[in-house]
């Protein structure tokens, strides 16, 4: 812990002539001299011992110290000066600036010794406490909890408010839990720190923002300015989240594949197989029956979103007919769109792996029926039945093979009709919503009618095809 200049004061018997407010300050170094203006021989924070051989003019001598930023006058007594002229007492308690009697008896060496004695003890608590955080940071990381754990662990160390936010400005982990809510006043925030730290003052607090290369930022909030020890420990910790997120990057990317086939697997006619692969390939993944969450929204936003399931060991994800698809043992739909925006969910609880391909059909269909809402979350169990469901899933998923075969090869082409159907033949508003010009969409609609051979003017065609456009996500045509 830094010395104080009351410390100071009452370890070496320094009686105080001005300034008794502000003796908690820290004393940063000690600095004897007899200038007049010995500002530009200062750093701000010392304690500037003097016998005032230079003394003339007590108010503009202490105002020059004030500028320079000490943190208080030790005057020594008995040389030059039988007592502290009352001129600089009064000229001190003015300005607030601390004045320390300094008798015969106690040379400025011992002062000296004293404060230098108490900065080296402090350093080496410093390091001390570096270390031992940088181990237990490490330790943290090599565990198998995720990047959560190294900001939970880092909010402990530091005594802090720990965020860690993605590329997209969505807070990941926060610890405590409520610290997320500053979250919201970060996003003008991070645009200035996609490299290297930021440091400001937000919401009361002092936050610095370290980049994590390209997959986010560290935030850590406190009421007060980090000590050296707490900077180094946030800096290891950013070292260790980048290498941590970048790891699983690359880890995703391996399985990525992987996932996807044996949610195909499992949605594809071999669930009991495709069930124990994911066991035992996986095995923090829930066993069924399974809450099934569809997520629909950019790939940016769907791999955030993959990011906290996997951190949050929430559950087993894959990619799937362009959503993220989550089986999870309780649902996880609120919490995601919650988090991250951009995204849509369907959800489906209570599925069985013998029910999987039903399941994961109908919580893609609600993730689609969530967006053309533009709610974040519809749930299967609390919609009207379609007639999809009187049918069954072959013979939906047969007549939407049928139907949409001339257009399924053009991505462009479904995702025109669809919007251009969703919006009730609009041009100006479906084009809006589909982020093209009206006549590209007009150019569009109209491939489709020629593909199909029919005019899509027939109320009958356009109740089949949107039929058959829900069915289309369960799968790639």
């Amino acid at each position: 812990m830094a010395l104080t200049l009351r410390a100071l004061a009452a370890d070496l018997g320094l009686p105080v002539r001005a300034g008794e407010a502000a003796l908690d300050r820290a004393v940063a170094w000690v600095h004897a001299t007899e200038l007049a203006d010995p500002s530009d021989f200062l750093e701000g924070g010392e304690l500037l011992l003097t016998i005032g051989l230079a003394l003339s003019d007590a108010d503009s001598y202490v105002a020059r110290l004030v500028a320079a930023d000490v943190a208080g006058i030790g005057f020594g007594v008995g040389l030059g000066h039988d007592r502290v002229p009352p001129a600089l007492a009064e000229a001190a308690a003015k300005a607030g600036l601390p004045l320390l009697e300094v008798p015969k008896r106690t040379p400025f060496i011992a002062i000296t010794r004293a404060i230098s004695r108490a900065i080296a003890a402090d350093e080496y608590a410093s390091l001390v406490r570096t270390d031992k955080g940088q181990q237990a940071l490490t330790r943290t990381a090599l565990g198998r909890r995720g990047p959560g754990a190294v900001v939970r662990k880092l909010a402990s160390l530091v005594d802090a408010s720990v965020l860690l936010v993605d590329a997209a400005g969505n807070v990941r982990e926060a610890a405590p839990a409520a610290a997320a809510a500053l979250g919201e006043a970060l996003g003008p925030e991070l645009s200035g720190a996609r490299r290297g730290s930021k440091l400001l003052r937000l919401a009361g607090k002092e936050v610095m923002i370290q980049a994590l290369g390209s997959r986010g930022f560290l935030v850590v909030a406190a009421p007060d300015p980090l000590d050296a020890a707490s900077r180094h420990i946030v800096t290891t910790a950013a070292a260790l989240l980048s290498l941590a997120l970048e790891h699983g990057r690359e880890q995703d990317a391996a399985l990525g594949p992987l996932r996807t086939g044996l949610l195909d697997l499992l949605v594809g006619g071999q669930p009991e197989l495709a069930a124990a692969s994911i066991a035992k390939l996986f095995p923090g993944a829930p066993e069924p029956p399974w809450s099934v969450c569809a997520l629909l929204g950019g790939a940016a936003a769907r791999r955030a979103a993959a990011d906290l399931v996997e951190s949050g060991s929430d559950g087993f994800h894959a990619e799937h007919g362009g959503m993220l698809v989550v089986l999870a043992k309780v649902p996880v739909a609120a919490k995601l769109t919650g988090r991250i925006g951009g995204l849509h969910a369907g959800t489906v609880d209570g599925v069985s792996a013998l029910d999987a391909a039903d399941g994961v059909s109908r919580a893609m269909r609600s993730a689609r029926a969530a967006k053309e809402r533009a709610v974040p979350v519809v749930d299967f169990a609390d919609e009207a039945g379609s007639v999809l469901d009187l049918v069954g899933e072959d013979v939906a998923q047969a007549f939407a093979d049928s139907l949409l075969a001339p257009v399924a090869q053009r991505a462009d082409l479904v995702e025109a009709l669809r919007c251009w159907l969703a919006h009730h033949g609009h041009w100006d508003s479906a084009a809006t919503a589909l982020g093209v010009h009206r006549h590209t969409l007009r150019n569009r609609i109209r491939k489709c009618e020629d593909l199909l051979g029919r005019s899509l003017d027939s109320p009958g065609l356009r109740a089949d095809l949107w039929l058959a456009l829900q069915v289309l996500p369960t799968r790639s045509l």
